[in-house]
């Protein structure tokens, strides 16, 4: 899958999960339920220990998985992900060296950038997406729809508090996707047990992109 197809199956699926955890064990018990909600677009964070290799894994074993590395800050950090599987490269910042590579390596990268000024220096240093982040610290929907008013052509991805009463929101004031974390990514609930509860929460995610983006009749 080269670069523009993974940026594709990005938008296609709209919703992307920000894997954090605190062992493999949990991370894969939490992909497992959201993927059998229907979401097939992965971030797992550097965060989650030895997450190189967990990328590895996953990208071996789970071939129906877009899986992407999030939390990366420098270069060198997606160099390894990306020799371990990574088909995107997600930071919570801009760190100009990272786009760089990501671009020579043909791998889609999307940095985090909040002001005007940090999304447009992002997206012309060759950002294939902005991670809009911590987007509901700034207004939420409101905030992300005044950034498309002038610069309609960025690709924004509003990363940061969105939940399932907002992310229709997002799609409709332009988002490309949403990142989701703990309002899906429900570490609590593995360890209860209630890995169903995780799987309903990605059906209704994948719901209210469609439904956002007028694909239910």
């Amino acid at each position: 899958m080269n670069k523009q197809e993974v940026a594709a199956r990005i938008c296609e699926g709209g919703v992307i999960p920000v894997i954090r955890a605190s062992s493999h064990e949990e991370a894969l018990a939490v992909i497992d339920a959201i993927a059998a909600g229907g979401i097939t677009t992965i971030e797992v964070t550097m965060t989650v220990p030895k997450a190189v290799e967990l990328i590895a894994m996953l990208t071996k074993e789970r071939e129906d998985l877009l899986i992407g590395a999030g939390s990366v800050l420098d270069p060198e950090t997606a160099r390894e992900c990306i020799a371990a599987g990574a088909q995107f490269i997600v930071s919570p910042a801009t760190n100009f060296d990272t786009i760089v590579y990501c671009n020579e390596a043909e791998i889609a990268i999307m940095p985090g950038a909040l002001t005007p000024t940090e999304v447009v220096n992002a997206w012309d240093a060759g950002a294939d997406f902005i991670k809009v982040f911590p987007a509901d610290s700034m207004g939420g929907a409101k905030y992300l729809k005044s950034l498309k008013a002038p610069l309609p052509q960025i690709k924004l991805i509003p990363t940061g508090g969105v939940s399932q009463s907002t992310a229709a929101d997002f799609i409709k004031a332009g988002a490309e996707a949403v990142g989701v974390g703990a309002d899906l990514v429900d570490i609590k609930a593995i360890r209860e047990g209630r890995a169903g509860d995780i799987t309903a929460a990605a059906k209704k995610y994948l719901e209210i992109v469609r439904e956002a983006r007028g694909l239910v009749e």
